[in-house]
């Protein structure tokens, strides 16, 4: 029975959890985004697998946003699945959001909402390492935790529920290009585990919970046409790294570069000269480690600002909405200053 109207929405993206193979024993070579989100639902409700307790209150809502492999997720999908999400979650019957997607750039896009959405209601990404028709596929089970947290979940905060394991998206990343977890939180840890429906937090999480911060300027709203979404590339610092590379992108117009830095986001002397060029043409830098773990620690030595506990991919992320966050803050100072550019 529905207790007070409220819905849990499930969004579907695509990826590898609604693929299919060619046959019941192939797990590596499929097709993804096959199957609709309302057919990846259909063994939760059905009799091979009913649904955990903690959903039974709730009326499970589902919207295909997209289908696609997540290795070409893009920033339109990206604006439209953060509308989506921002639009079910301000409805006062929907609790939770949670959306299916694809393992390759998950810790991208669960990076990206965290920073556009300013709802108090938790959103839950899940995913799979296996085809929907596999003989083992790891897709319903994933699914049903996930329904299972977001039904319990309190408050804002983007969450992966995969192979028995929460991972908050501040710290998640995908370590691994075949196994079934694939995705950990480096040193900072899972956030909490769900064996058979129940969900225990860990300790070490406890210590080490993020803050559910954003770039706090701009929300799903405000995201602009992709036209105008500012160009951010990654560069790797390496053995003989040089300038080259990174002078043909600010010829080209890059708006923003981030650097992988060995170990604390070091640089060789002539990568850094190039960089620091780049600064004065005006390419905003931002320096993250290669490193799969540990945050950046900045020193007298570091010229750029750094990135933190943040990996390359998500650091871009956030240098895309943070220059976007500016020249929304600028059109807004135009605007009110009554300049005849304002629109």
């Amino acid at each position: 029975m529905q207790v007070n109207n409220q819905k849990i929405v499930v969004l579907g993206t695509g990826g590898t959890i609604a693929g299919e193979s060619a046959s019941e024993t192939e797990s590596l070579n499929y097709q993804a985004a096959q199957r609709s989100i309302a057919d990846l639902l259909k063994p939760i409700s059905g009799q091979t697998m009913q649904g955990p307790a903690s959903i039974q209150p709730f009326a499970i809502e589902a919207v295909q946003v997209a289908q696609i492999d997540s290795k070409d997720m893009d920033f339109e999908v990206w604006r439209r699945l953060a509308v989506c999400c921002s639009d079910h979650l301000s409805r006062d019957e929907v609790k939770a959001v949670v959306i299916t997607h694809g393992t390759d750039t998950l810790e991208e896009t669960a990076y990206f909402l965290s920073q556009v959405i300013h709802i108090d209601k938790p959103i839950v990404l899940t995913c799979a390492m296996r085809p929907a028709n596999f003989k083992d596929a790891d897709g319903p089970q994933n699914l049903r935790d996930a329904l299972n947290f977001a039904a319990q979940a309190r408050g804002r905060g983007v969450w992966l529920v995969a192979a028995g394991e929460i991972h908050h998206s501040q710290y998640v990343q995908k370590v691994h290009p075949t196994r079934l977890n694939a995705f950990d939180s480096g040193e900072w840890g899972a956030a909490a585990s769900v064996h058979e429906d129940q969900i225990k937090w860990l300790k070490s999480f406890e210590k080490n919970k993020p803050q559910s911060g954003s770039n706090g300027i701009l929300k799903a709203i405000d995201l602009p046409e992709v036209a105008q979404w500012p160009w951010v590339e990654i560069v790797t610092h390496h053995v003989q790294s040089n300038g080259r590379a990174l002078s043909l992108l600010v010829k080209a117009g890059v708006h923003g570069v981030v650097v992988a830095g060995t170990g604390n986001g070091s640089l060789s002397a002539s990568l850094k000269d190039a960089l620091l060029s780049a600064q004065s043409h005006g390419v905003q830098v931002c320096v993250a480690s290669r490193c799969n773990q540990g945050p950046v620690l900045p020193t007298e030595n570091h010229v750029f600002k750094t990135a933190g506990e943040l990996n390359a991919v998500k650091t871009r992320v956030a240098l895309i909405l943070d220059l976007m966050s500016k020249q929304k803050k600028s059109e807004a100072d135009l605007f009110e200053s009554g300049s005849p550019f304002s629109i």
